[in-house]
């Protein structure tokens, strides 16, 4: 009865969802790609899906195409070796850059219409908007952890800390967008995502069209093709940092925020520095160098965390509520990295172990968050229909 009662456990208190009821979207998307390219053909391919396709259903799917791909290539190159042309390393398939491509493109495209195809049917509404973004969340590790395996590990590529460091820009550019509406009460889209989309996209045709050897060429400038990939990822993941920071300043002044003190605006900032300062401790601190033996799991790891940590921010600045200073599972992980550096043999165990259970309490929170919101909102999450009949 305890276990039941534990998997029945609700995250969402009842000043939660009463917050949820006065929630309004308001997203301002100033990008030129996005609104004279993006937008028009989201407008068109959207009136091709019947009505009774929940756009909830749009977005899930857009995400596992995305998930797809990371499996895949967490089957064909798990640490990153297939591209090192060393005796004995397999080339991933040719084949599968097309495929990458594709499903990349039709994650960035479902995602692009889910909130049309809501608001074509009249179901836009907070619980679409949290499903929505709290997948995207996900992603933001996924899709960099994809690109690695164009260039791979080793020269003329980066090292998996460096491509640690590029997967924590990524985690930030997201976080700050979140960050921004927590205290401004406008989304403002970052132009970095439809760039990276369609980057990513065609990186992926590139090494169809070329095969990966083709990136082991020289660049212009003496760059080499990892610090080409390296650049353009931190620049595109700081362009937000000005505007964002201006946007926030505006709100201020102009008194169209949430007008929150100093202190309670960074709030939201702490799980996340404190996540920032545990991972980069361990990967420099390691006794076992755990960054080289195991990148993807760290990837991974790390990735969800974030998505927990960002899911629960975009829940309170939805729900106008305060955000948690502290997460839950802080304590767990400086246990645990802290007993992998008193005994370096247990490390990697104890990586694969944060690494499932990291996993398993995200879907368990997002599963329940989304059954509550169902549940209030009188919603079935992959249906156009009301759970119950009015």
């Amino acid at each position: 009865m305890a276990d039941m009662a534990k998997m029945d456990f609700e995250y969402l208190s009842q000043k939660h969802l009463d917050g949820f009821d006065s929630y309004k979207y308001s997203s301002k998307d100033t990008s030129p790609l996005s609104i004279y390219v993006m937008h028009p053909f989201w407008n068109h391919i959207v009136t091709y899906f019947p009505r009774w396709v929940a756009p909830n259903l749009m977005t899930f799917l857009g995400f596992l195409f995305t998930a797809l791909n990371f499996v895949m290539l967490s089957w064909y190159d798990w640490g990153f070796w297939a591209s090192s042309d060393l005796p004995g390393s397999q080339p991933i398939p040719n084949w599968f850059w097309a495929l990458a491509a594709f499903n990349l493109f039709l994650a960035y495209t479902l995602d692009g219409i889910d909130g049309k195809q809501a608001r074509r049917i009249g179901l836009s509404g907070p619980l679409g908007e949290l499903f929505d973004h709290g997948l995207d969340s996900y992603t933001a590790a996924l899709i960099p952890a994809c690109l690695y395996s164009v260039f791979g590990r080793l020269a003329p590529s980066i090292s998996p800390l460096r491509m640690f460091y590029i997967t924590w820009m990524v985690f930030f550019n997201f976080y700050l967008s979140h960050w921004e509406k927590y205290n401004t009460g406008v989304l403002y889209l970052p132009w970095g995502y439809d760039l990276s989309m369609w980057g990513s996209t065609i990186m992926f045709l590139i090494t169809y069209v070329g095969t990966y050897s083709m990136w082991k060429a020289p660049f212009p400038f003496g760059l080499t093709s990892g610090a080409a990939m390296e650049s353009v990822l931190h620049a595109c993941a700081l362009s937000s940092l000005p505007m964002s920071l201006y946007n926030l300043y505006n709100s201020y002044k102009m008194k169209t925020g949430k007008m929150r003190s100093p202190l309670e605006a960074l709030r939201p900032l702490f799980p996340f520095v404190t996540f920032l300062v545990i991972f980069m401790v361990w990967v420099h601190k390691s006794p076992s160098n755990i960054m080289e033996r195991e990148p993807r799991g760290l990837f991974l790891l790390s990735g969800t965390i974030f998505s927990n940590i960002s899911c629960r921010l975009i829940v309170a600045q939805m729900s106008s509520t305060r955000c948690e200073a502290v997460h839950w599972m802080t304590p767990i992980f400086v246990a645990a990295i802290l007993l992998g550096m008193a005994f370096p043999s247990l490390e990697l165990i104890i990586l694969y172990a944060l690494c499932l259970g990291t996993t398993l309490c995200h879907w368990h929170y997002g599963s329940k968050v989304v059954q509550q919101l169902c549940r209030k909102f009188n919603r079935v999450c992959f249906s156009v229909g009301p759970a119950v009949a009015q």
